[in-house]
């Protein structure tokens, strides 16, 4: 009888690893999510263009193969760690068009953020308040807009390349806040939804 179990028990746990493995792409890309890991979705190919060089923004160069995320990674209690970058979302900056969550622009001293694709969820923390923590301090800003980790290379996005998949864009009143200047452009951050 035993020996039946044991045998039942092996035959299970062959089933669903054939299971797991014989399952469609869609319901493989959201256990990973769910794990944390998130792998690029695809390339895309560069084209260049008039690009706003404003805060040292990277420019697509043409035939240049990017990587694209759908995802972004897992967002933990107390904190997810990510990336801060430097955006302006004003008129006329190196953002690009009017944020995707209320059509506007922002001044530089206002303390708002564009969030990777994943994390910017269509648009689900659209006007909610994120907290940004990094230099032994921390600073509320408000989600306005998506830094697009899919799309890119063209006008609406400014001839920039996708975002990465962990990404926490920040206005120039972010980064003060922060006591972390500008110029920097980029370090290691966590945040949180407020």
């Amino acid at each position: 009888m035993a020996m039946a179990s044991s045998i039942s028990l092996c035959l299970l746990i062959v089933l669903a690893i054939l299971a797991l493995a014989i399952e469609p792409a869609s319901a493989q890309y959201s256990h990973r999510q769910l794990l944390g890991a998130c792998h690029p979705s695809g390339r895309l190919h560069g084209k260049a263009g008039k690009c706003n060089r404003e805060h040292d923004s990277e420019c697509c160069v043409a035939g240049k193969s990017y990587p694209r995320f759908e995802c972004s990674p897992r967002v933990v209690p107390g904190g997810t760690r990510g990336h801060l970058t430097v955006n302006s979302f004003a008129k006329g900056g190196d953002g690009g068009g009017p944020s995707e969550c209320d059509g506007k622009y922002h001044p530089d001293h206002t303390k708002v953020v564009a969030l990777s694709t994943g994390w910017y969820a269509g648009g689900s923390r659209c006007g909610k308040t994120i907290v940004v923590r990094a230099n032994g301090r921390s600073v509320k800003a408000k989600v306005v807009d998506e830094c697009d980790s899919m799309n890119g290379c063209d006008q609406e996005h400014d001839f920039q390349p996708p975002c990465p998949n962990d990404i926490v864009d920040a206005s120039p009143a972010v980064w003060k806040a922060l006591g972390i200047p500008d110029s920097v452009g980029y370090t290691a951050v966590t945040w949180s939804d407020a």
